[in-house]
């Protein structure tokens, strides 16, 4: 929304940065915004303790970029974390992506089509990542902004692996559109929901 201050855009739901929250919380849930130095503090539980540093690291990134300060990150560069952060998932880079969890990134952080990062490592099928990020406290049942659930990727693109692993999780077979039930007969894969 061109014009329009980070707080009316967080309400309104619009950016890469939202996470699933209930309808009457209406807060940003990725980021504290600091109106009096325009930094962005990443907020939110991580996926399990861990001794604060500095930095988030990346090979790609160059250096200063992504420096996690005590005043925080801008709105930019905090959008440039979670970007990064769906790359390393879709690409399976479990031992990255793992860093940012554990450095403060919301292990359920979605992308602006409502991807989490676990939706977007159980569609490019890379088990490792979805069976870690499970472990870091990632939600199997989030749905995307087209109401589809990791499982339902996962199906889609034949990963028998990951579907193996989600369930094992306990993912739905009945959330979203279509259902992991409708996307198993749809593609001819109900034997990987049998028992």
């Amino acid at each position: 929304m061109p014009g329009a201050d980070h707080d009316t855009v967080a309400r309104a739901g619009h950016g890469a940065l939202a996470t699933r929250r209930p309808p009457h919380d209406r807060r940003h849930p990725l980021d504290r915004h600091d109106r009096a130095t325009g930094a962005t503090r990443l907020t939110g539980t991580p996926a399990r303790p861990h001794d604060r540093r500095d930095r988030l690291t990346s090979t790609t990134a160059r250096p200063g970029e992504m420096r996690m300060s005590r005043d925080g990150l801008t709105p930019e560069q905090t959008e440039r974390v979670v970007a990064l952060a769906m790359d390393l998932a879709r690409e399976g880079d479990t031992g990255q992506l793992v860093e940012f969890v554990e450095h403060g990134l919301p292990v359920d952080v979605t992308d602006a089509d409502g991807n989490t990062l676990l939706m977007l490592a159980a569609y490019h099928g890379h088990a490792g990542t979805v069976r870690a990020l499970i472990g870091l406290g990632a939600d199997p049942d989030l749905r995307n902004a087209r109401d589809q659930t990791p499982l339902a990727g996962a199906l889609f693109k034949g990963a028998d692996e990951v579907v193996g692993v989600l369930r094992e999780a306990g993912a739905d077979l009945d959330s979203g559109t279509p259902t992991a039930r409708a996307a198993a007969a749809m593609f001819g894969r109900a034997h990987l929901l049998e028992d």
